[in-house]
Order: structure tokens, then C-alpha cells, then sequence
């Protein structure tokens, strides 16, 4: 019996076992995994801990000073690549 066919013979078989192996093991899944679920753990102090995190946002003051350091620090880029 020649060499390739051997090797043939065994790849399949083993192709068959890994087949069998996964099946025994359970269903894998493929693509994108789901989102992990985070766990909260409450505070000791007793604060709330409402389990979603709270997003910041700008008071009309902020954005006005955050547009004006915005607006000289492109103004200072643009006049340094002249």
C-alpha cells in the first residue's frame, strides 16, 4: 500500500474522531460571541448602584470653553504647517 494512500486513510479517520469528539462535547458556536453580561456589585456603603453607568454630559458653559480651546489649537496646527 503506498505512503499518500496511508496518510490518505488516517487524515480521514482522523477528521472522523474530531467530528465525533465535538459532537460528544457540545455545539461551538461560530461568529460573533455574545456580549459579555457584567455583573454589578453593589456598593458597601449602600449607594445605589443602579447597574448602568451614567454618561457625562456638557453644560452650555463647558461646550462654549471646550469649542474655544478646539478652535485655537487647530488655528495653532494650521499656522504651524505654514
Amino acid at each position: 500500500m503506498p505512503t499518500e494512500h496511508i496518510v490518505a486513510l488516517l487524515i480521514q479517520e482522523r477528521d472522523k474522531l474530531n467530528r465525533a469528539i465535538e459532537l460528544l462535547q457540545g455545539e461551538k458556536r461560530r461568529g460573533r460571541p455574545p456580549k459579555i453580561a457584567v455583573t454589578v456589585v453593589p456598593a458597601e456603603n449602600g449607594a445605589g448602584g443602579g447597574g448602568h453607568k451614567r454618561t457625562r454630559t456638557f453644560t452650555a458653559a463647558q461646550r462654549k470653553k471646550q469649542a474655544a480651546r478646539m478652535k485655537a489649537y487647530w488655528a495653532a496646527k494650521k499656522k504651524a504647517a505654514k
